[in-house]
């Protein structure tokens, strides 16, 4: 399908997909459903895993050469609950012993990404030789425990040098600096790692830092800012930093492809941040246009341009001459610059029409998609989410007939509860259950899917809740100055799933019976 498809078309495409996912959902046993999957449903070369960020994990945010990213300067200024990055877990000093624990749950992949500023401390120039050893240091151990790494290489955490200098994401200069920075990370740790990840979800990264100003590097204008930021303008700068960041991702995989896939073999990838099926909230015509447009901004930003070179033809209706055009070069330059795609799906969502944004003069991203979002409970809180594994299912079946059936890997999936709350966290166990088995749904029914990561493997520094809420299948004890671990019943499921125990809830809830089992000494006996 070209940029230039007629509605008709689009109709019918719709039709197509909505007609499949009535047919699976009558004819097909549902594994999310099923007590007795296993690990061994799964092909032989599907990986399961799980993973971090730096900012999140690493700490030592002032440590050996470190500079501050523009995340430092967004929890420093006070967000996340005035809470901050600075030690977090202290993976930089720990890593050994959170390899090991990865070891013992049984992960075999590792999803983590790379601090820029650690690696380049400017942002451009001159490698710093203690980043360069860190990683250096922590890939080794992952290889010699046989546990595969996933790098990514920008999780909201741009050198903030960069974005001091020509204001990073929103200029073009981005481009050059990232694709050296990636030629850095290429060429000095990609004979081992195969797995590349050139930006975390670009999509609500560029919407919260340049759109709403609740994300860094926190750029916006009023009326349309969720903050007291000064700087930015929420009409435009969204849509540059994502043409940016496509430009930046494809250059990344020109290089690769033309300089390093030869010798390392390796696959370079992007992931995006997905919300469910984009339901419409009434049965009107109206919402189901609406729902239809909500995913074209918030998910076709991203996968038009990848899959045909272009953004989908209702952005550039309503955004007009605010939304940057592609040249014919760069079109066919972003077009297929993919291996893979990270999906990253937490919630389900509904959508009703708020055409009415459309008659103002002054818009934004969220104005130009005139509609609005209704999200299950706990998006922006700190409580669960819903288990709602059939939202993930007809998410994959979409990206399977609208984008050619592309490799995907499940970038991020998990349950969020609140902090310190327990670690019989059996509403996380029934989360990863039934996830894991709408993944299986989804294998069974063509989707090309490569591998699963839970997020997370520890309690980490969340980008909005700070400390106040966890996704971790491991506590971390702040209280205790070497930041004990401790496995969570998530991790004892996780663990016997992957060794070839049958994920049954039953099985679940009776390992949180004995509770006297959940402790680092006999987790894994």
């Amino acid at each position: 399908m070209e940029p230039e498809t007629s509605s008709s078309s689009v109709y019918f495409l719709i039709t197509l997909l909505v007609l499949n996912l009535v047919i699976v959902r009558v004819l097909s046993v549902s594994a999310a459903a099923d007590n007795n999957y296993t690990r061994l449903d799964f092909p032989l070369d599907f990986v399961f895993g799980s993973g971090t960020s730096a900012y999140q994990v690493e700490g030592a945010a002032n440590k050996d050469g470190r500079t501050p990213s523009i995340w430092d300067a967004f929890a420093h200024a006070g967000f996340a609950h005035g809470e901050n990055g600075d030690v977090a877990c202290d993976g930089y000093h720990r890593y050994k012993e959170d390899v090991q624990l990865m070891v013992e749950t049984g992960l075999e992949a590792y999803r983590f990404s790379i601090s820029w500023s650690r690696l380049i401390p400017n942002g451009r120039g001159q490698v710093n030789p203690k980043g360069l050893q860190y990683y250096n240091n922590f890939i080794n151990e992952l290889i010699s425990k046989g546990i595969q790494p996933h790098a990514t290489l920008h999780n909201y955490d741009l050198p903030q040098a960069l974005d001091d200098k020509y204001g990073g994401w929103v200029s073009r200069d981005i481009i050059r600096d990232f694709t050296k920075y990636a030629d850095v990370c290429f060429r000095e740790f990609g004979d081992r790692v195969k797995y590349w990840t050139t930006v975390n979800e670009p999509n609500v990264f560029s919407l919260g830092g340049y759109d709403q100003g609740n994300a860094p590097p926190q750029r916006c204008s009023p009326p349309f800012c969720l903050t007291n930021s000064t700087r930015g303008n929420s009409t435009i700068e969204p849509y540059l930093a994502v043409h940016h960041i496509l430009l930046s991702h494809s250059s990344a995989v020109r290089l690769y492809r033309r300089k390093y896939r030869g010798h390392q073999h390796g696959f370079v990838g992007i992931s995006v941040y997905t919300m469910g099926g984009f339901r419409p909230h009434t049965n009107t015509e109206k919402d189901k246009v609406a729902s239809q447009r909500a995913y074209d901004f918030m998910v076709g930003w991203i996968m038009e341009p990848l899959v045909h070179g272009d953004y989908p033809i209702s952005m550039k209706e309503n955004a007009g001459r605010r939304i940057p055009v592609f040249t014919n070069h760069e079109s066919q330059q972003v077009k297929d610059s993919y291996d893979f795609i990270g999906v990253i799906h937490y919630n389900d969502i509904n959508v009703t029409d708020n055409s009415d944004a459309l008659n103002t003069n002054l818009r934004d991203f969220i104005a130009d998609m005139a509609a609005k979002l209704i999200f299950g409970q706990g998006l922006f809180s700190e409580e669960e989410y819903p288990v709602t594994p059939w939202s993930l299912r007809e998410l994959l079946d979409k990206f399977k007939l609208l984008y050619n059936n592309p490799p995907i890997f499940i970038h991020e999936n998990g349950q969020r509860t609140a902090s310190n709350s327990t670690l019989q966290d059996e509403s996380r166990v029934k989360y990863l259950h039934g996830y894991i088995g709408a993944v299986l749904d989804a294998l069974r029914n063509g989707s090309n899917i490569r591998g699963y990561f839970a997020w997370s493997f520890l309690d980490l520094f969340e980008l909005l809740d700070g400390y106040r809420s966890s996704f971790g299948l491991y506590y971390v004890d702040r209280n205790d100055p070497e930041l004990k671990r401790y496995p969570k019943l998530s991790a004892k499921w996780y663990s016997q799933f992957l060794k070839g125990t049958k994920s049954s809830l039953v099985g679940a809830i009776e390992l949180e019976k004995d509770a006297s089992l959940i402790s680092v000494g006999n987790l894994f006996q």
